[in-house]
């Protein structure tokens, strides 16, 4: 991500044999590029933040920070894994539902289930939800701070670049969150509860080489 910002700032790559610097369609095919890796970041930081230990979750914050998604650190784990293949989860694709359809309400409901998770918790232990107790703040925290150094060092003129890096690297979660559970339903219970989730109710394929 540092190197690419200063591919997308530099006016003189005669270096790397390019008269003066990137274009614009350079720039913007950099930033996918990039934005390939932000999403990988995103699966990493799924993975550390399921660990126990405290410094690996800590790393899944940092590993979210470059696609601006520290809020999935909160709501894959406390709200993704409860309410999975329901109504209730906005990650869970619903029979029908275009992958169009489904982006923008994965990202806005993940966003505000997240919210809600976090001041429910904070709430429990009496603390404030403006603070730095807040795990949604501070995952947000860590990409603010990321972004204004890079900024600050390359100039304004990243700024689009960043944000076409951040929206494609989080829209590959999202299209990997498509996949998983599009169109499976958890029934309910005589008791008026989900039943547990099982290896039916996401699409996988679980071989040695898959």
């Amino acid at each position: 991500l540092v190197f690419a910002c200063y591919l997308w700032s530099a006016d003189d790559l005669s270096w790397l044999g390019i008269d003066g610097g990137l274009g614009v369609m350079s720039k913007i095919g950099l930033a996918i590029s990039v934005g390939v890796v932000a999403g990988i970041g995103i699966n990493t930081a799924h993975e550390l933040g399921h660990k126990k230990i405290e410094f690996e979750r800590r790393l899944s914050k940092w590993a979210l920070a470059p696609s601006f998604y520290g809020h999935f650190y909160i709501e894959h784990n406390r709200g993704h894994h409860v309410r999975v293949a329901t109504p209730e989860d906005p990650a869970s694709a619903r029979f029908g539902e275009s992958f169009w359809r489904f982006l923008p309400r994965s990202v806005v409901g993940s966003l505000r289930s997240a919210w809600r998770l976090e001041r429910a918790r904070l709430e429990r232990l009496d603390k404030p939800v403006w603070s730095v107790h807040n795990d949604v703040l501070n995952a947000w925290a860590i990409s603010v701070a990321l972004y204004a150094v890079l900024l600050g060092v390359f100039g304004l003129s990243i700024a689009p670049y960043l944000v076409i890096q951040a929206v494609f690297g989080f829209s590959l979660l999202e299209a990997v969150n498509y996949l998983e559970h599009y169109g499976l339903l958890r029934q309910k219970t005589a008791k008026g509860r989900y039943e547990r989730c099982s290896p039916a109710h996401s699409w996988n394929s679980d071989h040695l080489v898959t």
